[in-house]
């Protein structure tokens, strides 16, 4: 049971390392086929079929690209399809989601004073709002408003700024922008699974057994397409958000990711129209700025930081009770007061912290009880905390933190 903590901080960090791989995977390739796409050339001497081509250099060498709307005369024998770098995003950022906010709903998902949930009802919401949001986004795309692009993309950001005020609703602010971050990749890696893929087998099916297809497909999927381009940048925030409080722990969460998909929007506009030739919109810069000023403004505001006020009887589950039991739990409370407290409080004393580092509060003896795998790897197994042991943390107290957790774990 010891090694457990161990092998559990190291699972996590392999699949978050999975994530950030596959994901630099998709997104690279995502961004370079826009960015191809809105390049494209018209030339006199194009194949028949062919709506573009634009020459490259890279690596040594030259390439050239010709794009068929449709798809060409003769299907090629060997054909290259673009599917796993999303669904290999997806899957390892669900395990992740099951590890760290899944397993560890008590810790980084639930927040009593938004919603008393448990473990089951937090997991069943978690997993179902993104199956649900999903579902919702379908539809508006199927609906006629598919044919009207620019007010679809403005009913997708009110479904987006719902989303996220409604996560903030039930869940820590670190849970509610991570799931929005999940929600939409959810809503990318379903728009190739279900979407653009199946389109271009439609069509690939239909060139095999000598029939025209249809150009709709391939309508339909850049429609698809282009959302997921626009979704990127966001998702990539809110992925990075829980590392920094600022952006999760304020009373105006839900509002600040709300304006990070705005700003995603003015940063891919501006790259869109110089990839396709059309000059160079600075002003989206001025406008990226003065939304990022916002934010940091309302990250300022109604700091939601505070310590787990419940009793120890009340915050005392099955899972954490062993710490509480402990004849030490007062010793390992005092000693968390002393060398942890003064940066991870609502109210930190530590000079140019202005809230706790990711959020996590080690005021009461439920803060300590519910952070007790943290604080034991952290602080016990390693010297991560406090950061170059300002607070003179010793080496017997690292030793205790140890041996409080591991004889609770093993019962002892």
């Amino acid at each position: 049971m010891t090694d457990f903590a161990i092998i559990w901080e190291w699972l996590s960090f392999a699949v978050r390392w999975l994530h950030v791989i596959t994901a630099m995977a998709w997104i690279g390739s995502s961004f370079y086929f826009i960015a191809l796409d809105l390049g494209l050339r018209q030339s006199p001497d194009l194949p028949k079929g062919a709506y573009g081509e634009e020459w490259q250099v890279h690596g040594g060498g030259f390439y050239h690209i010709n794009k068929y709307l449709v798809a060409p005369e003769r299907l090629p024998d060997h054909l290259i399809w673009f599917k796993w770098e999303s669904y290999s995003t997806w899957l390892s950022g669900a395990a992740l989601l099951m590890i760290v906010y899944w397993a560890g709903a008590e810790l980084y998902l639930i927040d009593p004073a938004k919603a008393d949930l448990t473990m089951v009802q937090a997991i069943l919401i978690s997993g179902g709002s993104l199956a649900l949001g999903w579902a919702i986004y379908d539809l508006l795309c199927r609906s006629r408003l598919g044919d009207h692009p620019t007010l679809l993309m403005l009913l997708l950001f009110v479904l987006i700024v719902a989303a996220a005020w409604g996560y903030d609703q039930v869940f820590t602010g670190r849970a509610a922008l991570l799931h929005l971050g999940a929600f939409t990749a959810t809503v990318m890696t379903a728009n190739v699974f279900m979407i653009i893929i199946p389109n271009q087998k439609i069509v690939v099916a239909d060139l095999r057994a000598d029939r025209q297809p249809d150009a709709k497909y391939g309508r339909i999927a850049k429609l698809r397409s282009t959302h997921n381009n626009y979704l990127t940048l966001p998702v990539i925030f809110l992925m990075l958000a829980n590392h920094y409080p600022l952006s999760f722990a304020s009373e105006y969460n839900w509002l600040i990711a709300s304006l990070v998909f705005l700003m995603g929007v003015t940063i891919r506009h501006y790259f869109n129209t110089r990839h396709a030739g059309k000059g160079s919109p600075h002003w989206t810069w001025a406008v990226s700025a003065v939304i990022f000023i916002v934010i940091m403004y309302l990250s300022s505001l109604g700091i939601t930081s505070r310590s787990d006020d419940r009793t120890l009887s009340e915050s005392s589950t099955p899972q954490l009770r062993p710490f509480v039991n402990h004849p030490q739990f007062e010793e390992i409370h005092q000693l968390v007061a002393v060398r942890c407290a003064g940066c991870h409080a609502a109210e930190p004393l530590w000079e140019n912290i202005h809230i706790a580092p990711k959020g996590v509060i080690l005021e009461s003896p439920a803060d300590v009880a519910r952070n007790a795998r943290q604080i034991y790897v952290h602080a016990g197994l390693t010297q991560s905390m406090p950061p170059a042991n300002i607070a003179f943390m010793e080496t017997e107290e690292r030793q205790q933190i140890v041996r409080w957790y591991q004889e609770s774990i093993s019962g002892k």
